[in-house]
């Protein structure tokens, strides 16, 4: 049994490591790769998009939540191998968010969604 602790509600950290526990513990999530995930990443991605489409909160949610998980997934494998982790996937999308955003995180101007728009192409 391992030792693991049921809460009330759970946070990104947790996922984080039931995601751990998961890839150490349960034969089916150890063997799997990127290329092995990559359809069920792209089915989540479509339910997420249905979802979207039938304005549907509810599935939303759960939608969002499997697409986190991918995204967490694809994350541990790459720590495991030694080459990046959580923190510098947050890091590389925090920095492109604000070096395309100039407009709010710097001295550039925009006032209209196409402003926007033209500076982030």
């Amino acid at each position: 049994m391992i030792n693991f602790e049921y809460k009330d509600r759970y946070g990104f950290e947790d996922l984080i490591s039931i995601i751990e526990i998961l890839r150490r513990e349960c034969p089916w999530e150890s063997a799997q790769t990127h290329a092995s995930m990559r359809q069920y990443l792209l089915e989540e991605a479509y339910e997420l998009a249905e979802a979207i489409d039938l304005d549907d909160k509810k599935l939303l949610r759960e939608e969002l939540g499997d697409l986190l998980m991918h995204v967490v997934s694809h994350t541990n494998i790459e720590r495991e191998a030694g080459c990046f982790d959580m923190d510098d996937v947050t890091d590389g999308i925090c920095r492109k968010l604000i070096e395309r955003s100039p407009h709010v995180f710097g001295s550039g101007k925009a006032a209209t969604v196409e402003e926007v728009d033209a500076k982030w192409q």
